[in-house]
């Protein structure tokens, strides 16, 4: 029985062997018919050598070396300055860009608006509270928006006051 067995494992081996001759005969003679046209490189023709010939003259690499002072405005004295050394509040924090106004509300007789910071929080504040990078202030709350006092540097030294208008803005799949 054992013997039955190898024999016809053998058998079955032989037999899938796989005949292949008449796939080596065909891919030869493909092989030999198959017309090879292969274009030569392009000859390149050398390109003259030049000669940098202005050794006395500034590198063209180098930076420019000039002698006049950069331009700076003198500093002001007396000009309006931001409080620097005041504990800034939480939406500080912030740029005006970052900041939605979703709405407002008055409690106690006191107008607050709630704000949406780009991280997902609701902040609320009221007229006086500080808003934004730049010094901010608010200065009216109205149903569609927040008016914001700003100090914008002047470059110089000085600041300036700007007012900015936060309005209230829809996200999307807000219902109006």
């Amino acid at each position: 029985m054992r013997y039955f067995l190898v024999l016809a494992a053998v058998v079955l081996i032989t037999a899938c062997s796989p005949k292949l001759d008449d796939l080596q005969a065909y891919t030869q003679s493909v092989s030999e018919n198959a017309v090879h046209n292969i274009e030569p490189y392009p000859e390149f023709a050398t390109p003259k050598t030049f000669i940098y010939s202005a050794g006395e003259l500034p590198s063209p690499f180098d930076s420019p070396k000039e002698n006049t002072p950069p331009l700076t405005q003198t500093r002001q004295q007396n000009c309006f300055q931001p409080d620097f050394k005041r504990t800034k509040q939480k939406l500080e924090r912030y740029g005006l860009d970052s900041l939605g106004l979703t709405g407002n509300f008055k409690s106690q007789g006191v107008e607050w608006a709630l704000v949406t910071s780009n991280d997902g929080i609701l902040h609320k504040a009221k007229i006086g509270s500080r808003i934004g990078l730049f010094y901010g202030k608010i200065t009216g709350i109205n149903p569609n928006s927040l008016t914001i006092e700003q100090l914008i540097p002047d470059g110089a030294g000085c600041w300036q006051k700007k007012e900015i208008t936060l309005s209230k803005t829809s996200t999307s799949g807000e219902k109006k």
